[in-house]
């Protein structure tokens, strides 16, 4: 056997190029990047609630870092937030349970008044976070105080009636129809005080109700005011009728303007519509008068608060006479 040579008497054979394996090693070692974050992961617990909320940021519905608004129940608590708002709530007297203020809050006289006044009406004082009072107020502005308020107790539609008789004065009542914005019922609601209506009527169903904005705009009035609801108003608004009141609707397609309308010094409900769509149909079959406020061509309609604002004050500036 020559030196260097092969054992057997078989011609060797030339080793040609193996298969290769088309990079998929070479991908395998460069790593599948970060971990992804909890919630991106199928089996976090929570990732439906994620994707709700960043649907909700996304839909321009809550704005980003904002507490998430749960649906609230009738049967719960409301929360005033805000230093003017929360003192002219308790200086009107508006029912309370707790007094939240801020940790490290800046103590100012206002600040001062309300837990002096708090005090004295034996109302609980809590001290507690800010991220705890963002919780509270869903994000609204607090400026470190807040006051709870328990759930509004509606009236029954006829005691609006029976409050003007027992004052024996002739009946005013405002009802809304459509109105969705709380803060524009604590805007009527302060009109309708100071303009001696005897209450509100709300519907159930797609209306504003008494909550903490309303409380909030209202300035205090609804501790003073009885806002009653009506689970159907159009048959509500029948029954007033049949009890002698007059029905005035407020729409910018109405015929005749609200101060000429002679029916002011009547046992009267006055109908606010909403600002887009104003008077529903079967609302305004239910009307004596439909009635418009002149306005200039450039405004195209009037907040609903500022428009029963304008035939209130019509309505007193009559009864005056």
């Amino acid at each position: 056997m020559a030196a260097g040579g092969r054992a057997s008497g078989r011609p060797a054979k030339k080793k040609g190029p193996s298969k290769g394996t088309g990079g998929q090693g070479r991908r395998g070692l460069e790593g599948r990047g970060a971990t992804p974050p909890a919630e991106m992961r199928h089996w976090y617990k929570d990732k439906a609630r994620t994707e709700r909320i960043a649907r909700e940021e996304r839909g321009g519905t809550r704005r980003p870092g904002q507490p998430a608004k749960q649906r609230r129940s009738d049967d719960a608590p409301e929360y005033i937030g805000g230093r003017n708002p929360v003192l002219e709530a308790l200086q009107a007297g508006v029912p309370a349970g707790a007094l939240y203020i801020a940790q490290r809050v800046d103590n100012d006289d206002r600040v001062r008044d309300s837990i002096k006044i708090a005090a004295e009406r034996g109302i609980a004082l809590l001290e507690v976070t800010r991220d705890k009072l963002d919780r509270l107020t869903e994000g609204a502005v607090h400026q470190g105080i807040a006051l709870q308020i328990p759930p509004y107790e509606y009236a029954h539609p006829s005691e609006l009636v029976e409050l003007a008789q027992d004052a024996a004065e002739v009946p005013l009542i405002v009802a809304l129809d459509g109105v969705t914005d709380p803060r524009n019922l604590g805007a009527i609601a302060r009109s309708a005080t100071a303009f001696g209506a005897h209450g509100l009527l709300v519907p159930s169903r797609r209306s504003a109700g008494v909550t903490g904005g309303a409380w909030k705009t209202s300035a205090g009035t609804l501790a003073n005011l009885r806002v009653a609801r009506a689970s159907n108003l159009t048959a509500a608004l029948r029954e007033y009728r049949d009890a002698g009141l007059f029905v005035i609707g407020l729409d910018g397609a109405g015929t005749t303007d609200i101060g000429d309308v002679e029916l002011l010094t009547e046992p009267l409900v006055i109908v606010v519509g909403s600002e887009g769509k104003g008077l529903s149909r079967l609302v305004r079959e239910q009307c004596d008068v439909v009635a418009r406020i002149p306005i200039q061509a450039a405004a195209e309609s009037l907040n609903a608060g500022v428009a029963a604002g304008v035939a209130l004050y019509e309505a007193a500036r009559h009864r005056r006479r």
